[in-house]
């Protein structure tokens, strides 16, 4: 509990100090914000800030920090390092920045920022690899909260396919409805049931105060034999970085009325979310090394929505088991219909159709839906669907991030700022991505070792491309 504890107190000095350098860095002012200049009744409308932050938490959050922490957790305390290091000086500044540059150009969507900063052919391309991301979110977030409901009425799959159904009526509805309709005002309530549950359960593991694994006795959990590099790192995405947020940050980009209020709710979200998933790292550590798992019941072979629910009813009863559940439900639902929004919006950007009227939203969305629903059948029907999708979902969201990242660090190099904020983030994710598409058992499958060397080479070869890239820049 000694590294969960000081992992506390990291993010939250990160915020606060580093949060502050970073808005230093980019420097926002008092310009005219797409949300007003922009203002459509639709997709930008101005909403109060603590609504944002409220939809932006719950729009990056989903089961990322919840079920990436539980799978990361067997790796052990590396877990933490990853959690408040990557969360701190990646993930937040990406959001943050992501974020702002949003702002600063009109509302422009991830693969649209892309372009900008590294040419229509990557814009070409991120538009597609985009687009198919957050259909793979649509799906694999529809299939937790579905499995969840479907196992609280019966065993027999049929609810799981009821619950599908019932999920994607509401998706299909939210995706098309003005953001201030639906979105601005159940996703706060939400977000309180998500906070609700990740406090409830950090009290417990105050009053427990296990025995777990901590920093100082190694990085890996014990037994755990799978390579903390680079697979840790792909595992958990959402609680540390990951590119679905540049997806999703600038629809709340559209409805922030001050450039000022982009720290605490582009930043701050972001470490709101790694505290979540730092709670449900510990919890699962208490799981599977701590005894917790004897304790409940339950096999330290559960799945990570299993293990959600046993944790959940098992520790705070009916009503907080519920209060708990409903978060964890919730917070997937809610950031499947916003992946499925920000396609739509990606999709009109590039194909220059209007978003005022209802039957142009809904020429989009037929298609999108259609391809989304054939995902999810895959992952229902095929045993281990979930954990394919979740792993090409990991590297695909993670290749997003790299991909944003080096725009960004264009855009400092180009503005004369820090640069090195972003490159660093950048070239690391550079050589995990590249690694791990070598090594994963779904991709490639080679040997770690040559993982290893590709990923050096990319490394080699990203360094030689941004400096000689950044040589010209100084010349012209």
């Amino acid at each position: 509990m000694i590294t969960f504890l000081l992992s506390l107190v990291a993010l939250v000095l990160g915020y606060v100090v580093y949060g502050r350098f970073i808005e230093r860095v980019f420097g926002p002012d008092d310009r005219v914000t797409p949300a007003v200049e922009k203002a459509d009744g639709v997709d930008f409308v101005v909403l109060p800030n603590w609504k944002i932050f409220m939809i932006q938490f719950l729009n990056i959050a989903g089961t990322g920090p919840i079920f990436g922490a539980i799978m990361g957790a067997k790796f052990g305390p590396a877990a933490y390092l990853w959690i408040v290091l990557g969360c701190i000086f990646a993930g937040a500044v990406h959001d943050y920045l992501s974020g702002m540059l949003s702002m600063r150009n009109g509302g422009a969507g991830q693969p649209e920022l892309i372009g900008r900063y590294l040419g229509d052919s990557t814009k070409k391309v991120m538009l597609v690899f985009s687009v198919f991301l957050l259909m793979m979110v649509g799906a694999v977030f529809v299939y937790s909260p579905a499995l969840i409901l479907g196992k609280m009425c019966s065993d027999d799959l049929l609810w799981v396919y009821i619950w599908c159904g019932i999920i994607f009526a509401y998706y299909f509805i939210a995706t098309m409805m003005p953001i201030d309709k639906i979105i601005g005002k159940i996703y706060p309530l939400f977000a309180i049931s998500m906070l609700f549950m990740a406090v409830a359960l950090m009290v417990v593991l105050f009053v427990k105060w296990p025995t777990l694994p901590e920093l100082y006795n190694g990085l890996s959990g014990e037994g755990f034999t799978t390579p903390i590099f680079p697979a840790l790192f792909i595992t958990i995405a959402c609680g540390a970085i990951s590119g679905f947020h540049a997806t999703q940050t600038p629809l709340m980009a559209r409805c922030v009325k001050d450039e000022k209020m982009g720290r605490p709710l582009f930043y701050g979200a972001m470490i709101t979310e790694g505290l979540v998933a730092l709670i449900w790292a510990t919890v699962s550590m208490y799981f599977f090394y701590g005894g917790a798992a004897q304790e409940l019941g339950q096999p330290l072979s559960l799945q990570a929505p299993e293990v959600v629910t046993a944790v959940s009813q098992g520790w705070l009863g009916t009503f907080g088991g519920i209060l708990a559940l409903l978060g964890v439900v919730a917070a997937p639902i809610t950031s499947g219909d916003t992946a499925l929004r920000s396609a739509r919006l990606i999709i009109a950007e590039f194909i220059h159709l209007e978003q005022k009227s209802i039957m142009k939203r809904i020429w989009i969305c037929i298609p999108l839906f259609g391809v989304t629903m054939l995902l999810l059948f895959y992952n229902i029907e095929n045993p281990d669907g979930f954990n394919v999708i979740w792993s090409w979902f990991g590297w695909s969201n993670q290749t997003l991030a790299v991909f944003t990242l080096w725009a960004i660090t264009v855009y400092l190099v180009r503005e004369q700022k820090p640069y090195w904020v972003t490159l660093l983030p950048a070239l690391f994710m550079t050589v995990v991505c590249s690694s791990f598409f070598m090594v994963s058992k779904n991709s490639l499958g080679l040997d770690i070792m040559v993982g290893y060397g590709v990923g050096g080479a990319a490394l080699i070869i990203a360094v030689a491309w941004f400096f000689t890239w950044k040589s010209k820049i100084a010349k012209s």
